[in-house]
């Protein structure tokens, strides 16, 4: 497929450019049907919000506030009525806006403060938050702010008010793009080669994004996903396109034709992509688990966004590749490329050397790396589930400004009532109880209807408060049962209480599934029961760290108003699911790139001193730069305006840095040091019964048997010439494996220019030849069962070729 792709490639360019202009107009056309229904099945607050909505269907519509002070006098002063009453009544006639109740009618009374100088207006909208236009919106705030003056503030406070303080949709994925892009070019020094990942990116998220909003009319998916899913796609889009491009230039530097390079980087590094895409897949899926049925939209966009990364670079990135040729590398590159021949296969510099610290030094690696990722994990210990709001925004948000105003009026638990639902008893007794319980600040019935009574229940303290928790038990366990009503519990505080809840109980499951999962794809991968194991461990390690940092932020709020993310509060209870899934998924990703080059390496030599020193020099760098773009991207997500995904992208940017500079550079090759030709152990009985699925491409295993093996061994020899035919003296002849990826056998030419190379058994290879000032040649040769003669012309320019007919019989 990438060879069609590569030379059909601007077919495979207009199917592109068709697929994103195509679903672009139907998205825009369609728009969008995004649901924000949290409920769970089977619990008391999910119970309390059906009730609610069976009885009162005309509330339906979103509740937003306005919140007014006066620094002297009180806000029943006419010169604060005067202003105030005419923009509510302005108000109450904007389209869209189904009711205004104000402090100065009977039925609000109760909305002024027991000092006189904080009260609100409640605006019901005509539909929820996420269906009310923007314009509305803001014309509500405009209407309401130019009431202010000296010595009156007014501010807002509601979830449709927060959906125009976000900052416009796209910041977030371009400051990442165009961190990605610095990245990108630190590591190719190609403008071209920059521009590939991006493009390959860019293209699946587009199209991606377009099919989540079409998918929203069909099934239910909450207004977050497709911010979980850009955060995910944009960065495994740019990763796994730069695993490709990485090894495509490589095999060009290596001599080999550009068409042939991108087909063995498919083949190979292309293979990896397809396998770690489907180990996301697994891990995203694993959610289900969960029985959360809001997570199942969350599936949904994540693994379309992560499948269209996958499409775009087996399709569209070889057809790009094709369009570039040689232009992947930079000038210079192409420049030495010419002058001086092919490049080495061994690995060289930082990576080189810190490979070889590695081996040598395993206990003392593994040790410091241990405890690095000890101490990141200990904040975990005191980790809290519950709900962030309002009260976590930012101090510059009219949101967070109006929710600090009700909560000093009238007392810290106003901005979370709970509601007592009774279907069946006595309600006006039950109110009696609630009013004298300990922690019930306010408690009122509402006017019945459809024999449905809601109890209005004000705690003293904060939603996010521990006491709070435990009045919601109070009335759950006690209270109510002890009234003989039949009620329920509900209310948003409520309602997270359960998530965070059912997220405990369930969590151990869903980890152990992906768990699991992951275990069995690498078992059957690496045929190993070692290597699974130690990813497993380093998984839940990474796991446990990336919470670590997340907690000493988010709840501990060691610098939330640094990072401009808002006030510190309880990690909201359905992120840790997210982000596991996200987090177990992307640490397979490198660790199945980290370890196929590993596996090849040990299936070659049977060394795994060797392995391991050679899988990390060759993959640390790729792995560290795909890392970096990793982190730029999820830490870009700051600035999305929303904090639970900057919860998520601060957690994710720390777990793959841990995970890429910490575990898989330092502690899994050390481990694995130490841990020797265990690590590739399997029982031969279970080895017969796994099926075999292949990471390293078949031509690669086949050409990698050593010498003595079933296939036998042979050899190529010959002699080293000029243009003229004199010999050529102290050229270096290189064996490779077909594709290039390897290097089997070098030698450097005689005096006569003669030379012999050992070739491991019967195939294709990669013969290249250089030399000072004769340039350098790349050939492709096979080699039957005897050993092949051939003779290398080097003519002053690096040239390569296909001689498939130069064989043995």
């Amino acid at each position: 497929m990438a060879r069609w792709c590569y030379r059909h490639r601007l077919v495979v360019l207009l199917v592109w450019v068709g697929a994103v202009l195509g679903l672009g107009v139907a998205g825009t056309a369609a728009g969008t049907d995004y649901a924000n229904t949290f409920m769970l099945p089977n619990t008391d607050s999910t119970r309390a919000y059906q009730l609610m909505e069976k009885a009162f269907p005309q509330a339906s519509g979103d509740t937003d506030t306005v919140v007014w002070k006066v620094d002297a006098g009180t806000v029943r002063d006419e010169s604060v009525r005067s202003r105030i009453e005419p923009k509510l009544a302005e108000i109450a006639k904007l389209p869209g806006i189904g009711q205004v109740t104000g402090p100065y009618s009977p039925a609000g009374a109760a909305q002024i403060s027991g000092n006189g100088r904080i009260a609100y207006a409640r605006i019901t909208f005509a539909e929820q938050a996420n269906s009310v236009p923007k314009e509305t919106i803001q014309k509500v705030v405009d209407t309401a702010k130019a009431a202010e003056h000296d010595g009156l503030e007014v501010e807002l406070g509601g979830q449709a008010i927060a959906k125009i303080q976000a900052p416009p949709s796209g910041i977030a994925e371009g400051v990442g793009i165009l961190a990605a892009a610095v990245v990108l070019f630190l590591a190719f020094g190609s403008l071209f080669a920059m521009v590939l990942p991006l493009v390959v990116a860019v293209a699946a998220l587009g199209t991606g994004l377009m099919a989540i909003a079409l998918l929203s009319h069909v099934t239910s998916i909450p207004d977050f996903a497709p911010l979980l899913g850009s955060l995910i796609g944009l960065g495994v889009g740019i990763d796994y396109a730069l695993f490709i491009v990485t090894r495509h230039r490589k095999g060009i530097l290596r001599g080999v034709p550009p068409e042939d390079a991108a087909v063995t980087a498919l083949n190979t590094s292309g293979r990896a992509v397809l396998f770690a895409g489907g180990t996301v897949g697994i891990a995203l899926a694993g959610m289900l688990v969960m029985n959360m049925s809001f997570l199942d939209g969350v599936v949904i966009a994540t693994s379309l966004t992560v499948a269209l990364s996958i499409l775009a670079a087996m399709t569209l990135l070889p057809a790009l590749l094709g369009f570039l040729g040689a232009r992947v590398l930079s000038r210079k590159q192409r420049r030495r490329l010419a002058e001086s021949g092919p490049e080495s296969d061994e690995a060289s510099g930082l990576a080189a050397r810190w490979s070889s610290y590695v081996e040598k030094r395993p206990r003392s690696t593994a040790a410091l790396a241990l405890v690095v990722m000890a101490v990141l994990a200990l904040p975990v210990l005191s980790i809290r589930l519950g709900a962030t709001d309002q009260g976590n925004h930012r101090e510059t948000t009219t949101t967070r400004h109006a929710y600090d105003l009700l909560a000093e009026g009238f007392g810290p638990g106003f901005n979370g009532p709970l509601q007592v639902v009774v279907s069946k008893g006595d309600a006006n007794a039950l109110v009696s109880t609630i009013r004298t319980t300990q922690g019930v600040a306010q408690a009122a019935a509402l006017p019945p209807a459809g024999g449905i009574t809601v109890i209005q229940v004000v705690p003293t303290t904060s939603p996010q408060s521990e006491q709070t928790d435990r009045l919601i038990d109070r009335l759950r366990d006690k209270i109510v049962p002890d009234s003989g009503a039949e009620a329920h519990v509900g209310g948003v505080t409520a309602t997270f209480k359960d998530f965070a809840s059912v997220t405990g109980q369930r969590l151990p499951y869903f980890v152990a599934a992906i768990i699991t999962l992951g275990f069995l794809l690498l078992m059957v991968a690496f045929r190993s029961l070692v290597v699974p194991l130690t990813a497993a461990l380093m998984n839940l390690i990474a796991a446990a760290a990336s919470f670590g940092v997340l907690v000493a932020i988010f709840q501990w709020g060691w610098g939330t108003e640094l990072l401009g993310v808002g006030k510190e509060g309880p990690i909201t209870a359905f992120l840790p699911v997210i982000m596991l899934s996200l987090l177990f998924g992307l640490s397979m990703d490198y660790q199945v790139f980290l370890v196929s080059r590993m596996h090849e390496e040990w299936v070659h030599t049977k060394d795994n001193a060797r392995a391991v020193r050679v899988g990390l020099a060759e993959t640390s760098r790729v792995i560290n730069s795909a890392a970096l773009i990793m982190i730029c991207v999820f830490s870009a997500f700051v600035l999305s305006g929303d904090l639970e995904a900057a919860m998520a992208g601060i957690g994710l940017a720390a777990a793959v840095a841990l995970d890429a500079f910490v575990l898989r550079t330092a502690l899994v090759p050390a481990a694995m040091h130490l841990l020797g030709n265990s690590n590739w152990w399997l029982p031969a009985g279970l080895d017969k019964r796994l099926p075999h699925l292949a990471v390293e491409p078949k031509e690669d295993r086949e050409t990698a048997e050593p010498a003595g093996s079933a296939g036998g061994a042979s050899a190529i020899h010959g002699y080293v010439r000029d243009a003229e035919g004199a010999p050529v003296e102290a050229a270096t002849v290189t064996l490779h494996s077909q594709g290039g990826g390897r290097q089997l056998d070098r030698v450097t030419s005689l005096a006569d220019g003669s030379y012999i190379l050992s070739v491991p058994a019967p195939g294709a290879y990669l013969l290249s030849a250089t030399a000072d000032s004769h340039g350098s040649r790349a050939h492709q040769v096979t080699v039957g069962d005897a050993p092949l003669v051939y003779d290398v012309e080097l003519t002053g320019a690096s040239e390569s070729e296909e001689e498939p007919e130069r064989t043995t019989r």
